[in-house]
């Protein structure tokens, strides 16, 4: 793609995003996630492939479903209170059809069904782009919504997210689909404490941001889509398929990794508020998680390593460039727990 059109892209992903950050007004939101959807489709379609093009229109037909519904919710809302004032919410059928259309946007289930085959067809690149930056204005919009939203709805939405984040990749061999439902059940965890404590929803927010990337770019560094690629990139990259297992481990949830933080706070908030039940299933789902982010990590460093193969040795051809996203992202992912007192301190 020709640089100057991609950054007109980027910078079109930006406005919108930008544009629902900087207004409280209905109308002036919907158009901003109208420009995040319209700019991201032609970076989704550049590869020229029937996969790539496949999932662009899945992702086109979703996301204009979504915006729809969420117009449609925004409209009732001002015919009943006569203002488009994103702080003025309080129609109880438009809060709940404007939550449910943002859950289909960020791809929370049950309306998640897009999200795994839309990564699929689409490189790492744009995957990241999509699993990351796609999701901070919906968020922001479920956070303006929460406030007015029935408090069963978003945790139903949350342990749902949670359950099949878990379950749907415990049969999965590409890496994509995989990170799909990885980023289904991090938003699940975010929706169980969002009315409660949504500063902790924050905090799981920017955790999550900063391990999907460093799982994306070490992915992408190592030229791995799938387990069995995975098998053999210790012999191409010992100390980069070394990090990718640490940071497999975080994206699980595993202590002393900085993916345990959120998990322990939102779990010890949770039974703080009585949630004992919510707790206990959310427990479950991050082990049906952990399970396959194991399997991951078993196919990484402890398949063909230390073994001899009788294979030829794939040449190590991997392209100099710059590393310096790649090491925070990786070092961010392995070492931020120490700070989890720090962060208690700046959100309570």
């Amino acid at each position: 793609m020709n640089p100057y059109v991609l950054l007109i892209f980027i910078c079109s992903l930006a406005l919108g995003t930008t544009l629902v950050f900087s207004t409280d007004h209905w109308l002036i939101m919907w158009i901003g996630l109208e420009i995040n959807t319209l700019a991201i489709i032609p970076l989704m379609a550049q590869q020229h492939h029937p996969r790539a093009v496949e999932a662009t229109t899945k992702y086109f037909l979703t996301q204009a479903t979504a915006s729809a519904v969420f117009l449609f919710a925004c409209t009732i809302n001002a015919w009943k209170t006569g203002t488009w004032n994103a702080l003025n919410m309080v129609d109880p059928i438009a809060t709940n059809l404007a939550a449910m259309a943002l859950a289909l946007k960020i791809g929370l289930a049950p309306l998640h069904f897009w999200l795994p085959e839309v990564l699929q067809g689409i490189s790492l690149t744009t995957g990241l782009l999509l699993s990351t930056w796609q999701k901070l204005a919906p968020f922001l919009l479920i956070f303006q919504v929460a406030r007015d939203s029935q408090p069963l709805t978003l945790t139903a939405l949350g342990m749902i997210s949670v359950l099949v984040g878990g379950w749907g990749g415990l049969n999965q061999t590409q890496v994509r689909k995989i990170l799909a439902y990885s980023s289904i059940a991090h938003l699940g965890w975010m929706m169980l404490v969002i009315q409660v404590a949504p500063k902790l929803s924050i905090l799981a927010l920017l955790t999550y941001f900063v391990m999907t990337s460093a799982a994306f770019l070490t992915l992408n560094k190592m030229k791995a889509t799938n387990i069995s690629m995975l098998a053999v990139t210790w012999m191409k990259a010992p100390a980069l398929s070394a990090l990718a297992s640490l940071v497999l481990l975080s994206l699980g949830g595993l202590p002393p990794l900085t993916g345990f933080m959120p998990k322990w706070f939102i779990l010890q908030e949770l039974t703080t508020q009585q949630f004992l039940i919510t707790a206990t299933l959310a427990a479950l789902g991050a082990l049906l998680s952990l399970y396959f982010y194991l399997r991951l990590t078993y196919s990484v460093a402890l398949t063909l390593s230390p073994h001899v193969t009788t294979a030829t040795t794939p040449w190590r051809s991997y392209k100099k460039g710059t590393s310096l996203p790649l090491a925070f992202a990786t070092i961010s992912t392995t070492c931020l727990l120490p700070l989890a007192p720090t962060a208690l301190f700046l959100l309570f």
